[in-house]
C-alpha cells in the first residue's frame, strides 16, 4: 500500500478490501506490506497510527510495515526538538493538530519545541510508540523488494544505506539501471501508479486526490485495489478540512489490472 498521510477515512475500506481479498485466495504466503509515510499533511494522523498498531491477527497474514521519512522526522522531533520547524515544513504541524497540538508562538525558540515534543510524547501511546520504533527499512519478497523511497543505483539491494531507502528520489526515479529485484515503492507522487520492469511507485498523493493505492502481486499477476474519496480543495492547505466530495457517496473501491506505464513525477519532500 502506498503513502496514507493521515487518510484513515481512505485506509480503512482498502484494509477491508485487502482482508477480503486475501480470504478468498489460495495462495499459500499471504503478505500485507505498508511502505510508510503513514503521517502528516492529511487530516488524521493519529487515527492512521492507532488503526494500523491495533490491526487484528489474521490467521495466515502477515501485516508488516515499512518506515517512511515522516515517521523518521517525527521520531527525529521527539529526540531532537529543534528539528520542529523542519519536520512543519512537510505536513508535522497536520500530525501535531490530530493529537491536539499546534506549532508554539515562538516557534523561533527551542525550548518552545521542548514543550510540544513533550506533550507529544505523553500523547502518543505505547502501542503507538511500539509501532514507530518497530518500523522496517525494507523487505524482500519473491521477486520483490520492498521499501519507502527506492534504492540507489549500482548498490546491491542487500547494502542499501538508511537515507536512501527513506529518502532517495531523483537519482532512483531517473537511472535506467535495473536491480536484482523489482522495487516497490512509495515517496514520490504521481497521478496514476507507475509500473515498468524496474520499479513499481505506489504513491498516489492520497491526502490531496483523495486516491489510496495498493496492489496484489501474485506470481505474474498484478492488480490495483483503491480506495477513491473526498479530494482537497485547491485553495485548502495540507491537512485542512476541506476537502470536495467525489462524483460518488463516500468512499468507493476500483480494481483493475496494473500495466506498465510512464510516470508523471511531482515534486514534494
Amino acid at each position: 500500500m502506498g503513502d496514507i498521510h493521515g487518510r484513515l477515512d481512505l485506509l480503512k475500506p482498502l484494509v477491508e478490501a485487502i482482508a477480503a481479498d486475501l480470504h478468498a485466495s489460495a495462495a499459500t504466503r499471504k503478505v500485507v506490506i505498508f511502505l510508510g509515510d503513514y503521517i502528516d499533511r492529511g487530516p488524521d494522523s493519529r487515527g492512521v497510527l492507532q488503526f494500523l498498531a491495533d490491526l487484528p491477527v489474521i490467521q495466515g497474514v502477515e501485516w508488516r510495515f515499512l518506515k517512511g521519512n515522516h515517521e523518521q522526522a517525527m521520531l527525529g522531533f521527539l529526540d531532537d526538538p529543534s528539528t520542529g520547524p523542519k519536520w512543519c515544513e512537510y505536513g508535522g504541524d497536520n500530525a501535531l493538530r490530530s493529537y491536539g497540538l499546534r506549532v508554539p508562538n515562538l516557534a523561533h525558540r527551542t525550548e518552545a519545541w521542548a514543550r510540544v515534543a513533550a506533550d507529544l510524547r505523553h500523547k502518543l501511546t505505547a502501542r503507538e510508540m511500539a509501532f514507530l520504533e518497530d518500523l522496517e527499512l525494507s523487505l524482500t519478497v519473491g521477486d520483490y523488494f520492498f521499501t519507502h523511497a527506492g534504492a540507489r543505483p549500482g548498490v546491491a539491494l542487500d547494502r542499501q544505506s538508511a537515507e536512501d531507502l527513506m529518502w532517495i528520489r531523483q537519482p532512483f526515479l531517473n537511472s535506467r539501471t535495473g536491480f536484482e529485484r523489482v522495487v516497490v515503492h512509495g515517496h514520490t507522487p504521481t497521478p496514476r501508479v507507475h509500473a515498468d520492469h524496474r520499479r513499481i511507485g505506489m504513491d498516489t498523493k492520497a491526502y490531496h486526490s483523495g486516491v489510496l493505492s495498493a496492489v496484489r502481486l501474485e506470481r505474474q499477476d498484478r492488480r490495483l485495489l483503491q480506495t477513491i474519496g473526498p479530494r482537497r480543495t485547491s485553495e485548502a492547505r495540507y491537512g485542512s478540512e476541506e476537502y470536495l466530495p467525489t462524483d460518488d457517496a463516500g468512499v468507493v473501491l476500483h480494481t483493475e489490472r496494473l500495466e506498465s506505464a510512464h510516470a508523471e513525477i511531482e515534486g514534494v519532500r
